[in-house]
């Protein structure tokens, strides 16, 4: 028997060393400026802005960290960050780590509260609406959308390999942000047609998105509210990271309107970060939904078996999970 030590403790604990280094790093664009281009620690330090006093063991700790790599001086980035945190790729996931580093971060220095009093800690604390109160500034919607664009991207690549499209031809994407989703979709199917649904401030970014990759005559925007409205009709219905925001009856609401949305033989998916039956093994799945707790008034994560039971409630008469990348799984719900 091995004698016990402290060690993994002490590193969760620690862990917002390394966490707060890559978010500032992804802030201050290194990735992006070593892209394709590797210098020496005067080069970088002048072209990041960074102080004397810092810059070697800033850099020097993204390469401990497997960020970057270094010989004879030179810096240059590791493969997984040349990949995915250069903005000018279209392989780019920081989106979602700036959306950490400027809102999250700091919020979750809230969390004690958080889970005394079970009241959110975001913008919204005190009781304003989340989403209104990010859709109300440009600025800060456009980083959001951009956010959920890449933590969405690698699901959506999933989903168009592993759902089976050859059976449907129409689908929605509820909540659909930029448009990752339908985006991928149609990519990788030529013969679905789709629907991007979200409040109407999204349309601009949404028509953007699309129209970049050519498929504006395939998918197309619908601006409404998904509490006030009923949900555009299509043969699939797809709700990803959506579910998660909303407490229980919102989310019964949510299934029950997706229900009455699909023709017989139609099926809804529902993604998020799914946490495992047993409550065990999907660290993240659990600390999203703290993470729930921390930026909605009543949403949380869930199991399989959780969302299979709603769906149920709501008349679906089957439902399977599926797995699909990193901790993101899919409950298919058919009518």
């Amino acid at each position: 028997m091995s004698t016990p030590t402290p060690e993994q403790i002490l590193r969760l604990g620690f862990g917002f060393w390394a966490s707060r280094t890559l978010l500032s790093a992804v802030e201050l664009g290194v990735f992006s400026a070593l892209a394709g281009a590797p210098a020496d620690l005067p080069a970088l330090q002048e072209k990041l802005g960074l102080h004397p006093r810092a810059a070697r063991d800033f850099l020097d700790a993204l390469v401990a960290l497997k960020l970057l790599e270094r010989e004879h001086g030179v810096y240059r980035n590791c493969e997984d960050s040349e990949l995915f945190l250069d903005r000018a790729k279209p392989s780019y996931v920081g989106g979602v780590l700036e959306m950490a580093a400027l809102r999250l971060y700091p919020f979750w220095g809230s969390l004690t509260e958080a889970l005394r009093s079970g009241v959110q800690q975001n913008e919204a604390k005190g009781g304003a609406d989340l989403f209104g109160e990010l859709y109300a500034d440009s600025e800060r919607l456009c980083g959001f959308l951009a956010a959920m664009s890449a933590i969405s991207a690698g699901a959506a690549q999933a989903i168009a390999a592993k759902f089976p499209w050859r059976n449907y031809q129409s689908f929605v994407d509820v909540g659909t942000a930029q448009g990752m989703v339908p985006a991928t979709l149609a990519r990788a199917h030529s013969h679905l047609r789709g629907i991007g649904y979200d409040l109407p401030a999204v349309a601009p970014a949404f028509r953007e998105f699309i129209g970049a990759q050519g498929l504006a005559e395939r998918v197309r925007f619908q601006g409404g509210n998904f509490f006030e409205e009923d949900l555009p009709r299509a043969d699939v219905l797809i709700m990803g990271h959506i579910l998660h925001d909303w407490d229980l009856e919102q989310k019964q609401t949510l299934l029950g309107k997706a229900y009455a949305a699909l023709p017989a033989g139609g099926a809804l998916i529902v993604y998020d970060a799914i946490i495992d039956d047993e409550r065990r093994e999907n660290a993240f799945g659990l600390l999203m939904s703290l993470n729930m707790l921390i930026e909605t008034p009543g949403g949380f994560d869930y199991t399989g078996a959780d969302c299979r039971g709603w769906m149920r409630q709501a008349g679906f008469v089957r439902s399977e999970v599926l797995r699909l990348v990193g901790s993101d799984s899919m409950v298919i719900g058919y009518k």
